[in-house]
Parts: C-alpha cells; sequence; structure tokens
C-alpha cells in the first residue's frame, strides 16, 4: 500500500515518537501506582497548558466522549441548556442535552460568521434561564473559530455554565481556560495534539463539579459520568481500566507540544497562507469571517464531485483530504492544517495536488496555488518538521 500523507481535518499525521512510545512495555494501569503518578502528571500538565485550575482527566473514547460525558453529567430532566448554533456540531450538542431529558434551547445564529458577542448579550437580557450553555470553540465542517474568551464570560455574568468543545481548535490556537472561565473544556487526541484516535480530555472546573454532586437525580451513566473520576488520585483507583498504551502516546505528543515554542504563530501563518492561495486561486470558502487557524473549508465548483476528486487526491497522488457531512456534504472539502500536519512542506504539496485535479475536471484557477502559499510562508516557518 502506498503512503498517504494524512491531511484532513483530524485524524492528523502522529509522530514517530509518539508511535514508539504506544509500543512501550505496559504494566497493569489498576495496579501499577507510577501509572496513576503519570496520568495526573499529564493532566497537570494539560491545565498548566490551558492557563486554568480546572482539574483535567483522560477518558478512554474519542473526542465525542467528551461532549457526551459533559452534557450527561450535568444535564437533569427539565434542565433548559442554551445550546449555541452557528455550524454543524454546535446544533449537534442538542442532541445529547435531549438524550439525557434536558430541554436543548438552540440559539441559532448565521454559520458562515462566528457568534457576535454584542448580539447574545441581547438575547441573554431577555432570557438567561440556563443550568449551562455549550459553544464549540472550531466548528470543524466548516472551519469556523468562536471567540470563546469573549463568549463564556458573558455567560458566567447570568451564572450559566459554559461548556466549551474545542476538539479541533486546542493546541493549534491559543486558549486560557481560566480568563474564558470555562467549566468544560472538552478536546480530543487525534486533532491538533497529533496522538493516535482514541482519547478525549476533560478540563472540569470545581463549580462544574458541585453542581454534578447536588443533582437531585444520578447520573444516568456509568462510562460518560465525569464523577466517576473524582479522587481517582487520591483514591490511586481509576472506573474502569485505562488505555495505557494509548496514554503514552498522548503523554508524548502533548511534550512534543511544550516544546515547539512557535506553534501558535506556525499554525496561524499556515492558514494565513493556505487561505490566501485558495482565494487567489478564484476558490471560495465556506465562511465569511473567523477563521480558524487548523483548518479551512473550501467551497466545491459547480459541478465538481466531492468524491470523485477525494477519490483521485488519494489514489494519484496519495494525499487524503476530508470532504463534509451533514447539509455540507457533497459541498465542501477541507485541508486540515493542524499539529503535525502544519507544516509548509505537506500544504504546499497538497495545494499542488488539488490544483491538478481542479484543473483536469475543467477547473480555470487563476493563479499557482502553490506558489502563492510558498511565497507567503517564505523566511516565516520552517519547512518540515524534524520527525522523531
Amino acid at each position: 500500500m502506498n503512503h498517504i500523507t494524512l491531511m484532513t481535518a483530524g485524524p492528523t499525521q502522529v509522530r514517530e515518537n509518539v508511535r514508539l512510545a504506544r509500543s512501550t512495555v505496559t504494566t497493569n494501569p489498576d495496579e501499577d501506582i507510577s501509572f496513576c503518578e503519570y496520568y495526573k502528571q499529564i493532566c497537570d500538565k494539560l491545565a498548566d497548558f490551558f492557563h486554568t485550575k480546572n482539574t483535567f482527566y483522560i477518558l478512554s473514547g474519542e473526542g465525542i466522549l467528551g461532549l457526551e460525558a459533559a452534557c450527561a453529567s450535568l444535564t437533569e430532566v427539565g434542565d433548559r441548556v442554551l445550546v449555541i448554533d452557528n455550524g454543524i456540531f454546535g446544533k449537534g450538542f442538542a442532541d445529547f442535552v435531549k438524550i439525557y431529558g434536558g430541554e436543548a434551547v438552540l440559539y441559532t445564529v448565521d454559520d458562515k460568521q462566528p457568534v457576535n458577542v454584542e448580539c447574545l448579550k441581547e438575547y441573554l437580557k431577555k432570557d438567561s434561564n440556563f443550568k449551562y450553555a455549550t459553544v464549540v470553540h472550531c466548528d470543524t465542517p466548516s472551519g469556523m473559530l468562536n471567540d470563546v474568551e469573549e463568549i463564556c464570560p458573558v455567560l458566567k455574568q447570568y451564572g450559566i455554565l459554559t461548556v466549551v468543545d474545542s476538539v479541533s481548535a486546542s493546541f493549534g490556537v491559543h486558549l486560557d481556560v481560566g480568563k474564558a472561565q470555562i467549566d468544560i473544556l472538552c478536546g480530543g487526541s487525534q486533532k491538533a495534539l497529533s496522538a493516535p484516535i482514541g482519547l478525549t480530555f476533560l478540563g472540569v472546573s470545581d463549580e462544574a463539579i458541585e453542581v454534578m454532586k447536588n443533582r437531585k437525580t444520578p447520573i444516568t451513566s456509568f462510562y460518560a459520568n465525569i464523577l466517576s473520576y473524582v479522587g481517582y488520585y487520591e483514591k490511586k483507583w481509576f472506573p474502569y481500566t485505562m488505555p495505557i498504551s494509548d496514554i503514552y502516546g498522548f503523554g508524548t505528543a502533548l511534550e512534543n507540544i511544550l516544546k515547539d515554542k512557535e506553534i501558535f504563530q506556525r499554525h496561524k501563518t499556515i492558514a494565513q497562507a493556505t487561505r490566501k492561495a485558495v482565494e487567489a486561486a478564484g476558490l471560495k470558502q465556506y465562511i465569511k469571517s473567523g477563521y480558524s487557524d487548523t483548518v479551512t473549508a473550501i467551497v466545491l465548483p459547480e459541478g465538481i464531485s466531492a468524491r470523485v476528486l477525494l477519490d483521485i487526491m488519494r489514489y494519484r497522488f496519495h494525499i487524503m483530504i476530508s470532504g463534509c457531512f451533514g447539509e455540507l456534504a457533497g459541498k465542501v472539502i477541507r485541508i486540515g492544517h493542524m499539529g503535525e500536519n502544519a507544516n509548509v512542506a505537506d500544504v504546499a504539496q497538497t495545494l499542488a495536488a488539488l490544483e491538478d485535479v481542479l484543473i483536469d475536471m475543467g477547473v480555470t484557477l487563476k493563479c499557482n496555488m502553490r506558489e502563492v502559499f510558498l511565497e507567503e510562508t517564505k523566511s516565516k516557518v520552517e519547512i518540515r518538521f524534524v520527525k522523531e
């Protein structure tokens, strides 16, 4: 099988030292106290990275588990929950709220613009009776970035707990959780962290834990019950056997991040250059503003099949980019320039291949996207990571 350069909007490429860490000889994580210490060290480093006193937990399950765990642990029957909706994942939080008996109240706004904080303030003046609110940091299908550092403090002024899906923004976009006053931060292993699929992490405030403890009814889930993790370190006990190899890989990927002092600037430079190249070629992005530094969503020209384009990219050029789903299925393709994908060589190669495919499919482009991209990144960012 030919090597595939993975340039999707997550999962991302995984560095060699992360793969090797997952092959480390393991013990029994239920019995080995040293593993509990290692786990806590990773969680503490996450808290430091995100500038918060929130307690972090790593759960065994893809990033969606974190979103459901937040809703499962907070929601009781009849609770009103504000679901801030300007994208597919934003709207999707309503499903979790309803599953656990809550009333999901959608605040639906333009999905091509970030949430307008002033408009949200006006809405809350009329209705603020919500137990918690959900908001997506980067809505991956469209590449929309919402300013959660502005949004969440407004919600907190009304005593509303905040749940933030930052799965596809964390580590690629700077986030100060303390400043944002986020009660539950949800992240995943397979996006900008560039670890393999399979883990979610949560940063949970003391206030959120108290609300969970003071529920009138028990949390109606075991696997998605955040309270089951509380006190794990003092008890040296986890609610289920932890995936030790995956967590070794997660820890190594986090160390890669912590050593990378230019990570946010590199993501920004590469994202801006990608958008410049796409627009210069005459292609359109799906959103109009609020662009994330982790993913670019491109509207397909009229008459172009997403499936055919993606297949040619994969089988002729051995590059995998993302299509889309929901209401954007068949309309949008996405380049993930996050984590290990955020390097000049691979993005340049991806743009060159995309250009060739579009031209072969009859699309007229106004420039050479690869050349525009390289000119925009010249002397601003290293050509390629050293694959350790």
